[in-house]
C-alpha cells in the first residue's frame, strides 16, 4: 500500500495555542466541579459555565484554526462536549426506569472518566504541538 505524504499544515499563531490552553483548563475546572461537589463529572463538565465559556470559544474561533494542527484540538474538545451530552441524555433515559436506574449510574460514571480522559489526552498533545488523531 502507498503512503502519502501529509498535507502541509500553517503554523498556528500563539495566540491560539493559548487560547486552547485556555479551553482546556476551562473545562478542566468544571470536571474539577465535578470531583469536588455532589455533581457528577459528566453533568458539571456539561452545565458548568467554565465549560460552556470553552464551548462558545471553541466556535467563535475555529475558523482561525482550520489548515493548522490546532484544528484537531477544536474538534476534539466539540466532540466531547457534544458525545458526554448524548451519553449523558441516554442515561437519563434509562434513569426513567427503575431498572434502569444502576446502568444509568454507571454509563454517568463511564463518561465522567472518558471525559477525564479526554482531556488529560488532549492537553498532553497540545503540550507537545501536535495534531490529535482525525475523527474523519
Amino acid at each position: 500500500m502507498a503512503t502519502y505524504p501529509a498535507a502541509p499544515q500553517e503554523a498556528p499563531t500563539d495566540g491560539l495555542v493559548t487560547l486552547t490552553h485556555v479551553m482546556y483548563a476551562l473545562h478542566t475546572l468544571s470536571v474539577l466541579a465535578g470531583l469536588t461537589s455532589a455533581a457528577f463529572v459528566v453533568t458539571a463538565f456539561l452545565t458548568g459555565w467554565p465549560s460552556i465559556i470553552a464551548v462558545i470559544l471553541n466556535y467563535v474561533k475555529r475558523g482561525s484554526t482550520r489548515g493548522s494542527w490546532l484544528d484537531s484540538h477544536f474538534g476534539w474538545q466539540l466532540r466531547t462536549f457534544w458525545y458526554a451530552l448524548l451519553w449523558l441524555v441516554v442515561a437519563w433515559l434509562l434513569a426513567i426506569t427503575l431498572i434502569g436506574i444502576p446502568a444509568a449510574i454507571v454509563l454517568m460514571l463511564g463518561t465522567g472518566l472518558w471525559v477525564i480522559y479526554r482531556l488529560a489526552r488532549g492537553w498532553l498533545v497540545l503540550l507537545d504541538r501536535r495534531a490529535l488523531p482525525s475523527a474523519r
